[in-house]
């Protein structure tokens, strides 16, 4: 595993589409931006921050996200999500996680841990069980 320190960012633009409302994912009944869809798009943030920082054959999976939704985003609106990794303890990564709305302010909040796993390793364990 490559050395990851503390500081590596990455940051992404979304505009929620019918796809992206609770709606369509089924998590409510109203098109809005849908809480799991923040939190996938929180993911993706924490994944483009070290994907290119880790070693050969390693990748990151999820292993605890803790987020507050703390406002709705209607069909149209920008959502800029940024995550930045605070803290490494062996394999374990945890990022800080923002989303913003198109005018700065906090659409949701939280923590997303990760672990770093070897890619073949880890899908062997499971395409085993299969």
């Amino acid at each position: 595993m490559t050395e990851l320190r503390p500081g590596l960012a990455a940051s992404e633009s979304h505009t929620v589409t019918e796809v992206d409302t609770a709606l369509a994912v089924g998590s409510g009944d109203v098109p809005v931006l849908a809480t799991p869809r923040l939190v996938a798009w929180m993911e993706s943030a924490t994944v483009a921050a070290v994907g290119a920082d880790l070693a050969d054959g390693d990748t990151t999976v999820g292993t605890r996200i803790e987020v507050d939704h703390v406002a709705a985003s209607p069909l149209g609106a920008l959502v800029e999500v940024r995550c930045e990794l605070t803290a490494v303890d062996g394999r374990t990564l945890r990022f800080s996680v923002v989303a913003l709305d198109g005018d700065g302010e906090p659409v949701g909040h939280g923590t997303v841990t990760r672990a770093v796993v070897g890619r073949e390793r880890f899908l062997a364990r499971w395409t085993q069980r299969a």
